[in-house]
Formats: structure tokens, sequence, C-alpha cells
């Protein structure tokens, strides 16, 4: 009989999938949006992002959160700083896939991992293991072969690495749930954006409304593409272990690195594909690390709990006695 718990793992392993799985699938969905430019784009996504979450706020019914956030201004600027940082990554993002870039966003996602945890170290005085700092030095390798095979650094791949790694940083800092933290970040981003939108819509430049009507349609949606794989992904982080979560951001980056090879028809080479080969052995080492200190964590828990008492028991009736001498 399945447990509660393996349920709400199933669950999580289902969320958790559809998040990553979306956000792999993203190479194929910013195209679609041209001849809009990547900052138009990035507009609409902020814009229609917070209707989204408003309309999931009214359905929940509760506000008691906005007064406990005015009293941590300290949280309010971290939040602040999140919403800066989403931007840079969201606009590079679009604006790689739809230069024919999607190989080198991939990068950037398989880097990111590697970020997160120097993060950890430099800012919140995090200590790694043998075998991370061994991942961490494998993929600065892998940055340093990079440059050398492209000739120049891969600053698209570093700027979505940092940008996102930043973000999460940021938001951990701020210690915020899901919904409310996407509330604040996209009202940051609305203003700036809506007055953006009004000003192409005045220029008689903007695509929204006076293109193909599908064009239309999936700019208004860049809101639910944006938002439906975040609340995913929260509600994974809420029901399964680091370590499954670690495995699985590796599914967007391998869905996007496909979307680039297959799709896209991009070309990578050779020198490209051996920087891509050091990475995911940093990769590998510091999820062979992380599974192994998961495993190790969870035998010292399984240890240190009592013995039932009727098992005490159990072990002490002379019939158990008399087999273990027997035998």
């Amino acid at each position: 009989m399945t447990s509660a718990h393996d349920q709400d793992e199933r669950k999580g392993l289902i969320f958790g999938l559809v998040a990553y799985g979306l956000w792999g699938l993203f190479p194929l969905y910013w195209p679609l949006l041209k001849p809009a430019s990547a900052t138009e784009i990035l507009a609409h996504r902020m814009a229609w992002s917070l209707l989204v979450i408003m309309v999931i706020l009214a359905v929940r019914r509760d506000l008691s959160w906005i007064g406990q956030l005015r009293r941590t201004p300290r949280k309010a600027l971290l939040l602040v700083l999140a919403a800066t940082v989403v931007s840079v990554n969201w606009g590079m993002y679009i604006w790689a896939v739809n230069k024919g870039q999607v190989v080198e966003t991939s990068l950037g996602y398989f880097i990111n991992p590697l970020v997160t945890v120097l993060f950890g170290v430099l800012i919140l005085h995090e200590r790694l293991r043998p075998l991370q700092w061994a991942a961490v030095a494998v993929g600065a390798a892998s940055i340093a072969e990079l440059v050398i095979g492209y000739g120049h650094v891969p600053w698209i791949a570093l700027i979505l690495a940092f940008s996102f790694g930043s973000y999460g940083l940021f938001k951990k800092l701020a210690s915020v749930p899901a919904v409310e933290s996407m509330a604040v970040e996209t009202g940051y981003q609305f203003i700036p954006a809506l007055g953006y939108l009004a000003f192409l819509q005045a220029q008689g430049t903007a695509t929204f409304g006076h293109t193909r009507w599908i064009t239309t349609v999936l700019l208004a949606c860049a809101g639910l593409v944006t938002v439906i794989p975040l609340l995913c992904f929260a509600a994974a982080a809420n029901r399964l272990p680091l370590s499954t979560m670690g495995l699985l951001q590796f599914l967007a980056p391998i869905l996007q690195l496909s979307c680039g090879v297959f799709i896209a028809h991009e070309t990578v080479p050779g020198t490209e594909w051996i920087g891509f080969g050091i990475v995911w052995i940093a990769l590998a080492l510091f999820t062979y690390d992380s599974l192994q200190h998961s495993r190790s964590k969870n035998s010292k828990a399984r240890a240190s709990q009592p013995v039932p008492v009727a098992a005490v028991a159990v072990l002490n009736t002379p019939s158990l006695e008399r087999a273990g001498e027997s035998a």
C-alpha cells in the first residue's frame, strides 16, 4: 500500500518534471512571437505575469502577507534586486534564443548550479566538501576551455548563469513564499513594462494587436508561460528531497541543447563539445556528492531513531534467544 509520503513525492516528481520540461522547451516558444523584438516580448512577459499572479491571489483571498512585508523593508529590497536580475536573465534568454544562440543558453543553465555553489561559499559562507570543490574547479576549467575554443568569453552563458544564480540567492535571503514573491517582483516590473508597451503603441511600432492574431494571443500568454513552471517548481521543491531536485535541474538545459542541435540546427564545433563534456563531468561530481551526502544523512537519521518498545519486547523473548543459539 502506498504511503501518503510516497504519494506526495510522486506528485512532487510530476510537478518537477513539468517545471523543468517547460523551461527546457522555452526555445520553441519565443521564436513564435516574432516579429516582436526581445524587449517587447520581455515587457509582455512582465506585464501579463502580474495579471496571472493577481488572479491567483484573488482566488486565495489572503493579503495578510502584505503587512508582514511592509514591516520588513530588507525583504522588499531583496525582492527588488531579485526582480532586477531576473529581468536581465529573461531579456538575455529571449534575445539569445531569437538570435539563434540556443546552444549557448543551454550552457548557461548547465553552469548555473556551479555558480549557485560558488555564491553559497563566497556570500553565505557555506563550507564545501572535497568533491564539491573538485566540481567547481572542473567547471572553471570548462569555462577556460570554452574561452580558448570560442576565441572569446561565452558571455551569453555567463550572464544567464550569474543572473539566475543571483536571483536564487536574493530569493533565498528574502525567504518569501513563491506566489507572494512573484507578486512583488512582477509588481516592480509592471510599471516600466507597461510604460514601454504604451510607448511602442504610441510610436506605431508595437507588434501586439498589429500583426497576426495568433502572435497577439501568444504574447498575452507569456504571463502564463512564465508563471506555470515557477509555481510547479515551488510545489516540487516543497515535496522532493534536495538531491532529487538537483538531478531534475539538468533536464532543462539538456532539452534546450537538444532544441538547439536537432530543431534549430545550430552547428556545435568540436571544441565546444569538449567544453560541454567538461561541464558534465563537473555536474556528475556535484550530483554524486549530493546523493552520497543525502544517503549518509538519511542513514544517520534512521540509526538515531529509538527502537519501538514493541520491537524491544519481541527481541527479548526466550524463543528468539533459543533460535539464535541453535543457529
